[in-house]
């Protein structure tokens, strides 16, 4: 058994989702969201000593692409237990590995707790489902899930590019056929134009990369495919963006048109905290496209989009600040942690305030927990006089209080100084 192995069993055991390894420092690990210590008193583990852990797994090919490139991706699965995304890198103190742990239990859409609405997305015959979100907020576990519901509920082919291969699917009733860039094929550009070939009905690509990975598969969405993606966007409307963006000025509109005919649905998330702090929950924002958004792409108006995820609730459309929301309703989460999370969190603010949710904006200190003001020292400064009201005004009667002039006097009085006032000019009339 390779001596690596001892470390991943103390992830899977304890609930973990990644290790990390890095020369000169103690092994660690991602428990809930926080890095903590593998083992108490676990002593560093060099550069050398790594390498002689990652020696045992690490494939040939790979170990060829390291030495040229000094950075390589791989899987290694230890049986009866789990599947590792792995991640080898040379930095300035030598070599490190990052590894995720894939659970060899797939999670299906009803464990996941999965909308229906989701669901309506795993029954298209053809259109773009993208899941989209940052770098370990679940989206591959939310992509499996919807394949496996598919393999469940469909009698089709199912054909997925992944970089490489994460979770393992066993045929029920689809075909399912798994490719790995590197073992399996070159690129996900290549590996899109041979499915064309391969008589497929539902591709998912692991995810969109690069400009002719992203239009490859806006054109087999239209030509009557189903195609599941993810991107690395925060929020539905700003991944519309992301893709038009990633396209030459003189295609956008091009693109914008069959964007807007081709893309169905896109599942935004994020993970938290959960409250009693012993594991994370999704927060999941759903767009529907419809007309209205479907106009907005085709139109150019995505900033459009979060007002039409508004009026379109009851189609199962879901804005990310509903969503983190319900979470802190629920008691799931809570509110400084939905705030963190929050991406308008103006807008979420206003809704604590108006639901009477109490929470505290990070760095904000509370009132009771401000410092007193420091009192002057004895003799360094002498108190200011206390101010004693000003006597009553004596002025002539007739004179309103403040005024300089004397009534039935149309000019001011002179200021009480050393130099003469000017003589009065003389009032010119309307026809003078």
């Amino acid at each position: 058994m390779p001596a690596i192995d001892h470390y991943f069993r103390i992830l899977a055991e304890s609930g973990g989702s990644d290790l990390h390894l890095s020369p000169d420092e103690r092994p660690l690990m991602r428990l809930h969201g926080k890095l903590q210590e593998v083992q108490e008193d676990h002593p560093p583990l060099t550069s050398h000593e790594l390498e002689q852990l990652f020696d045992e797994i690490l494939p040939t090919p790979n170990r060829e692409e390291f030495e040229r490139e000094n950075d390589t991706d791989f899987a290694y699965e230890i049986k009866g237990l789990a599947r590792f995304r792995a991640n080898l890198f040379r930095d300035r103190k030598g070599v490190g590995g990052v590894f995720r742990i894939i659970p060899s239990d797939i999670l299906t859409a009803e464990k996941l707790g999965l909308s229906s609405a989701i669901l309506e997305l795993c029954y298209l015959t053809k259109g773009l489902v993208l899941v989209t979100g940052p770098t370990g907020s679940g989206k591959s576990t939310t992509l499996c899930a919807m394949i496996d519901y598919i393999n469940r509920n469909r009698d089709d082919h199912i054909i997925t590019i992944e970089d490489p291969i994460e979770f393992v699917h066993d045929n029920k009733r689809c075909l399912i056929n798994q490719r790995e860039i590197g073992p399996h094929t070159l690129s996900f550009k290549r590996a899109l134009k041979a499915a064309l070939r391969e008589d497929p009905d539902i591709i998912l690509v692991g995810e969109m990369r690069d400009l002719e990975t992203i239009a490859i598969a806006i054109e087999m969405a239209e030509t009557g495919h189903l195609v599941f993606g993810t991107l690395h966007t925060s929020t539905a409307a700003s991944t519309v963006d992301r893709i038009i963006d990633q396209f030459p000025a003189s295609q956008q509109n091009q693109i914008r048109t069959m964007l807007s005919e081709s893309l169905k649905g896109v599942i935004s998330q994020t993970l938290l905290r959960t409250k009693d702090g012993n594991g994370r929950r999704a927060a999941l924002e759903i767009l529907l496209v419809n007309n209205a958004v479907s106009s907005n792409i085709r139109e150019g108006k995505t900033h459009q989009i979060p007002l039409a995820m508004t009026t379109g609730r009851r189609q199962g459309m879901v804005s990310l600040n509903d969503a983190l929301l319900d979470l802190v309703k629920a008691n799931v989460v809570g509110a400084d942690e939905a705030y963190a999370k929050a991406v308008e969190k103006g807008a979420l603010e206003k809704e604590f305030e108006r639901l009477r949710i109490p929470f505290q904006k990070p760095g904000q200190v509370s009132r009771a927990a401000k410092k007193p003001e420091r009192p002057a020292a004895s003799g360094s400064a002498r108190p200011a006089p206390s101010r004693q009201p000003a006597p009553p005004s004596r002025q002539p009667a007739g004179r309103p209080i403040g005024s300089s002039t004397p009534p039935g006097s149309g000019q001011p009085a002179p200021r009480a100084s050393g130099r003469q006032p000017a003589p009065p000019k003389k009032k010119r009339g309307w026809f003078s």
